[in-house]
């Protein structure tokens, strides 16, 4: 089958799909979707590889630990036997403030100290596996804090492994600028369905070069328009392409042939 649509980032192996998960399959067969697989945890990041392995339509699991979703560490000789041809990146890691500790002081500093140890843990993990990263990154309302510290991390590591840090920023939402820090990194940015409603984001849109450029749906959360309000799948990622190529002015063949191209590159490894 002939993929022309790739959802980079999704959670196939969520209680949100088990009732049918086999329909929302057929649908991506039918419209010639393929997704990522993307684990939080150990048990998840195992899920993930699972469905990859059994889904011809689920092109790759990444694997990893989310900075919230679990107070786990990163066992890198536990995540070291999980790797095969299947795993084609690490995360989804990174940093998120979003809920700190209200209280300050030590309580809020062990957060901070915990999550950069585990992002750097999973940094290093993937530079000497070669493999990319999918960075999850949320600062808190108003502030691009979390970014600031992510891209402060990737510069400091890629002063040691070079071009071995690379990947994307998923699920961004934040501005141009800080869009523009990433690019100068290598890092591709990665739009969800949140584009078709949040009109501020649309600046950088049209901001971010298309072949730096992904897209994804994040199911089961986020659906774009029209679907907003019900459980997000892959194949709702073709909406998010459509409004891609509206925002940008551009015809959507162009922009879907681009953005394959570019999770191919950045992802299964061609050119």
């Amino acid at each position: 089958m002939e993929i022309k649509y790739i959802d980079t980032h999704s959670h196939l192996f969520e209680k949100k799909f088990a009732e049918d998960k086999d329909q929302v399959l057929v649908r991506m067969q039918e419209n010639n979707v393929g997704t990522f697989a993307v684990g939080v945890s150990y048990e998840t990041s195992k899920q993930a590889i699972a469905l990859a392995e059994s889904n011809e339509n689920i092109l790759g699991a990444i694997i990893g630990v989310h900075p919230t979703d679990t107070n786990e560490s990163f066992d890198s000789q536990a995540y070291q036997a999980l790797l095969s041809d299947t795993v084609i990146g690490v995360g989804e890691c990174g940093l998120d403030y979003y809920r700190l500790p209200a209280q300050t002081g030590a309580e809020r500093d062990e957060v901070y100290i915990r999550q950069r140890e585990l992002f750097e843990a999973q940094v290093v993990f993937a530079a000497e596996n070669d493999l990319p990263l999918m960075l999850h990154v949320r600062p808190t309302d108003g502030t691009t804090n979390a970014h600031d510290d992510v891209l402060e991390i990737l510069s400091l590591y890629q002063k040691t492994y070079g071009d071995a840090i690379r990947g994307n920023s998923h699920f961004f939402t934040s501005t141009k600028e800080i869009a523009r820090k990433y690019l100068e990194l290598g890092f591709f940015i990665s739009f969800p369905g949140v584009i078709t409603f949040a009109l501020e984001l649309h600046e950088v849109v049209r901001d971010v070069p298309l072949d730096m450029m992904l897209v994804e749906t994040d199911s089961p959360y986020a659906a774009p328009v029209p679907h907003r309000g019900k459980r997000n799948e892959p194949v709702f990622v073709i909406d998010t392409i459509k409004a891609i190529a509206d925002i940008r002015g551009e015809d959507f063949d162009v922009v879907a042939r681009q953005l394959l191209k570019n999770t191919q590159t950045v992802f299964l490894g061609t050119k």
